[in-house]
């Protein structure tokens, strides 16, 4: 990495524009860069480190942004740093600007602008510089990509910091490990042992874990249990822990085991006494019911002969129904005839009422004659009933021929005036379709005329407005500037009343007996006084302050006045110099055209369709015209035929009426007499008959009551039976003749007798014993399914340890091995004898290479006295691997780095410095480090060690490097001839180069 241009603005002491040429200064190999205290000589190294990071060095980083801008810089001036570079042969250009706190363009007050960052590359082929990136992240990655080192790591290296290796030399080993940690980014193996201690603290978890859950199902099998397994006095993660669960448990499963036996053979024993007392029950039960089965059978013989004699009645009431049995047709037909006899008459009486008088003495065969001839009559006036009845048609049909006719002559009417004006209805159509058609292409072309012309007028509009707005653009720039030149002439003229009293300002900070700051005297017999209108730097701060808010208004305004020039600009171009009410009178003209083309051309589809149906009526007229004229012509032969065939009817008609009104009239007369007649003369027939039917069923009814044993007809009648009393009387003979032969049947059964012979059955001690019986069986049942459950409860708990302990032991055994590594790491393992850490190793490696590596540089500044070497002794009771000596070739002995002297601890940390740039640059990958800075130090050396530890540096040259010294030593100016001075007053500090 080589460093070739820096430039500042308004950073740190530097209130303005600052630049150093590195590439010139580095051709000496030596620079000194130089200056009062307090100038800002580290403040240039601190612009270095925060171009490639965004952030500073040490202490100096926190509350960076507002911090890092100068207090001397103008208010409207950026804070900014660009820094130009090779690395990695690239040419790079990295500018960043902190956040800014700047006045408000607009009001009063500031506002905050983020911060900001640019990186570009320089292309050789081009010659020009190209841009990589804007984004802070990317940039910051690209710089760290490059260098190969963190911001911690360029700060030791290229920026070796005054008083931190003389530090480093005294630290005990925490703190050499805390910094080189930092460098060398031994994070990883940091990690590394967090991660075995985490790997070890997981596997110890899941360890105890597996452990508890073992002891869980232990504690589960000895509820199981109960009194039969005892559990192991060990907690979980102790060894021994999963054999002694397991062998509890088989002593637990063999004992539950031994107690199902038991309980088995129990059960049985109760299930034999239990069947033996079921029988015993059953026995019991069959003789109470046999006992119970005669007793009810004698109460039932009792009962039986309590009814006897109702049983006798009942037979007798029987027998007298079966001999009227046989009665009972001749009964049944003697009323059958008596109800037609009584019917037959009641007929006959009412046939004979309707019947003229002249009828009323003749028997049956009088009316049945005078009805045939009254159907002799009727058949005589069928044909004139016909007549008649198509007489009626041809009244009706000459009637339709009438309507028809009147209709034929309408249409005629209607259709002749219609058809008359059918040419000019369809000229006139026509003429509407062919202008709707003509108003439609009109509109179209209309339509492609009003787009261009509506955006001309916007632009118009636009173009009216922009002007308005131009000129009122241009009155607020003219009247921004004028008080931009008020506020500067106000300025001005404050700034030279403040010079010419400035001499008054200065005599108020004189003190008695200190040197004045103009001519140096300590006495100051005469000072200058302020006058009534002295002007102070408050008051020429706030004028310079409303200067630049003017000027800030002024370029607002003339910026928005070149933004409306050029809208009024692009508005002409589009619109021209057209008036804009010509142009909006050009547009209404056309939207007035158009909309009265496209009304027009609305009506052309309702015109077609109105001469499409009016085309459909002229065919629909014509056609039924024909129509009525050829039913006209056919109507005439047919009202001809009509008018003979009702002149022939009519005569016919009246012969056939008679006396009566009408054919039909008469008919109806004729066929109403016929059939009273007709049936007079069968009701009287009817009632004969059953006269005789009547008479006939005396006799046989009389005859057949004799037979049966009856005095009368009506005594055999009174025996008689209905199907339900019938029923009724048959069902309590029938149940009683069963209850005997039941009651008889059980009196005689042998088993019945036998057991009523014997004493009484005791139910409920039977009962009572088999209930005892079923309560033992039922306890002995629950015992062996109790211990059969708990012994499917241990061997499944027993097979479940099982598993865990399969499943611990390679837990068990990786928690063994990564406890020992993490141990091993840690430093707490009794195998890590100098209990040193792992990251701690990987750091006294660097250290022991940083340590030979300075031990190069350091005999040659202590002319061979000096040797560092690296120690891994420990220190107390702390770990070791970081300690760091000196060997004294003087005396030949070691000691600690902290006896050094004051000047030997300089050039020994210096060594140390140029060391430690070399590892940790071969650690980077390689990257060069062209430029180095070494800050302070050289005042504790005397001229001879001075001369030896700047031929060391001048040498560093050898490997093409250049190294910056900052220092205040007055003799190194004497001795560096290429100088970058640093230089400060009360405007801010400014830097001087010298190459001589």
């Amino acid at each position: 990495m080589r460093l070739h241009r820096l430039r500042l603005t308004a950073f740190g002491p530097f209130g303005g524009a600052q630049s150093v040429d590195f590439d010139e200064l580095s051709a000496a190999g030596l620079f000194l860069l130089h200056g009062p205290t307090g100038a800002g000589k580290t403040s240039v190294l601190d612009a270095v480190c925060y171009a490639l990071y965004g952030a500073v060095p040490g202490a100096r980083q926190s509350g960076q942004g507002q911090t890092l801008r100068s207090d001397h810089a103008a208010p409207a001036t950026r804070t900014e740093v660009t820094l130009e570079l090779t690395v990695a042969g690239r040419r790079l250009e990295v500018t960043r600007q902190p956040p800014w706190e700047r006045p408000k363009k607009r009001g009063t007050g500031t506002t905050v602008e983020k911060a900001q960052s640019w990186l570009r590359e320089y292309d050789a082929g081009a010659g020009a510089w190209k841009d990589l990136s804007r984004s802070h992240q990317e940039i910051g990655e690209e710089v760290g990509q490059l260098l190969g080192m963190s911001r911690e790591q360029f700060c030791q290296v290229v920026l070796l910091p005054q008083g931190d290796f003389a530090r480093f030399l005294r630290a005990d080993a925490e703190a050499r490990g805390r910094l080189l940690g930092r460098l060398f980014d031994t994070r990883r193996f940091a990690d590394v042992e967090k991660r075995l201690a985490e790997r070890r603290r997981t596997a110890e978890t899941r360890v105890r874990e597996a452990d508890a859950a073992l002891l869980a199902d232990a504690h589960r099998m000895q509820q199981a249990a109960g009194d039969a397994m005892e559990l192991p006095e060990l907690s979980p993660g102790e060894p021994g822990l999963a054999e002694a669960v397991l062998s509890a448990a088989a002593v637990a499963r063999s004992t539950a085991r031994e107690q199902l036996t038991i309980a088995r053979h129990g059960r049985l024993a109760a299930e034999s006494a239990q069947a033996a007392a079921d029988r015993d029950l059953s026995d019991v039960r069959e003789l109470a019911r046999l006992q119970r089965r005669f007793e009810e059978a004698r109460e039932r013989a009792a009962v039986l002969e309590e009814r006897a004699g109702e049983h006798r009645e009942a037979q007798a009431r029987m027998e007298r129904a079966r001999k009227a049995e046989a009665v009972a047709p001749a009964l049944e037909l003697r009323e059958s005839a008596d109800a037609e006899h009584r019917a037959a008459a009641d007929a006959e009486a009412r046939a004979r009422a309707l019947l003229p008088e002249r009828f009323a003495g003749d028997g049956a065969a009088g009316l049945a004659a005078a009805a045939r001839r009254a159907a002799e009559d009727l058949g005589g006036l069928e044909s004139a009933r016909r007549g008649e009845r198509r007489l009626a048609e041809l009244a009706a049909e000459r009637a339709d021929l009438d309507r028809q006719e009147r209709a034929d002559d309408d249409v005629l009417t209607e259709t002749e005036g219609w058809l008359a004006d059918w040419d000019a209805t369809r000229a006139e159509l026509q003429r509407r379709i062919d202008s709707a058609q003509e108003a439609a292409a009109h509109a179209e072309q209309l339509a492609v005329r009003r787009e261009p012309a509506g955006r001309r007028l916007d632009a118009a509009r636009q173009r009216d407005r922009l002007a308005r707005d131009t000129e009122e653009a241009r009155r607020r720039a003219l009247a921004a500037a004028d008080r931009a030149l008020q506020a500067r002439t106000h300025w001005l003229d404050l700034k030279e009343q403040r010079l010419d009293g400035i001499a008054a300002e200065l005599a108020a900070t004189l003190k008695e007996g200190a040197p004045c700051a103009v001519c140096g005297a300590t006495e100051h017999p005469a000072p200058a006084r302020k006058d009534a209108g002295h002007i102070d730097r408050e008051a020429e701060e706030e004028a310079l302050a409303a200067l630049q808010s003017a000027e800030q208004r002024r370029a607002d305004t003339e910026r928005d006045l070149g933004a409306v020039r050029e809208a009024l600009a692009g508005a002409v171009a589009e619109a021209g110099d057209t008036p804009t009410e010509q142009l909006a009178a050009e547009a209404a003209e056309l939207d007035l055209e158009h909309a009265r083309a496209r009304r027009d051309a609305s009506a052309l589809h309702p015109a077609r369709e109105e001469l499409r149906r009016a085309e459909q009526e002229h065919q629909r007229r014509t056609a039924a015209q024909r129509e009525a004229q050829v039913r006209a012509a056919s109507r005439v032969g047919h009202r001809d035929r009509l008018e003979r065939e009702r002149a022939s009817l009519e005569e016919e008609l009246a012969q056939a009426r008679g006396g009566a009104q009408s054919v039909a009239a008469r008919i109806g007369h004729l066929e109403r007499q016929a059939a009273l007649l007709t049936e007079a003369a069968d009701a009287v027939r009817a009632a004969e008959d059953a006269a005789a039917r009547l008479k006939a069923a005396d006799g046989r009814l009389d005859q057949a009551a004799f037979k049966a044993g009856f005095d009368t007809p009506q005594a055999a009648a009174d025996a008689l039976l209905d199907d339900a009393a019938h029923r009724e009387l048959q069902r309590r003979l029938d149940a009683r003749q069963a209850e005997e032969t039941a009651v008889r049947a059980v009196l005689a059964e042998p088993e019945t007798a036998a057991a009523a012979q014997r004493p009484p059955a005791d139910l409920a001690a039977a009962r009572e014993a088999a209930d005892r019986a079923a309560d033992r069986l039922r306890r002995a049942a629950s015992a062996e399914d109790a211990a059969a459950r708990r012994c499917e409860e241990l061997d499944r708990l027993s097979a479940r340890a099982s598993d865990g302990v399969r499943r611990l032991g390679p837990l068990r055994e990786e928690y063994d091995r990564v406890a020992r590594m993490a141990g091993l790491t840690a430093g707490t393992s009794a195998d890590n004898e100098r209990k040193m850490r792992l990251e701690s190793y990987v750091l006294a490696a660097r250290l022991e290479q940083v340590a030979a590596a300075a031990t190069a540089r350091l005999q040659r500044m202590s002319s061979g006295r000096y040797t560092l070497v690296h120690s891994d002794d420990r220190t107390g009771r702390g770990r070791s691997g970081l300690g760091l000596h000196v060997v004294d070739a003087w005396t030949g002995r070691e000691r600690d780095t902290a006896t050094l002297s004051g000047g030997e601890t300089f050039f020994a940390s210096l060594a140390l410095a140029l060391g430690l740039a070399d590892v940790v640059t071969d650690e980077a990958g390689g990257v060069r480090l062209d430029t180095l800075f070494i800050d302070e130090g050289f005042g504790s050396l005397d001229d001879q060690t001075l001369d030896e530890v700047l031929d060391v540096l001048d040498s560093l040259r050898e490997r093409d490097r250049s190294v910056g010294i900052v220092s205040h030593v007055a003799d190194l100016r004497r001795r560096i001839h290429a100088r970058l001075e640093v230089v400060k007053d009360r405007t801010g500090s400014s830097v001087r180069q010298r190459v001589h």
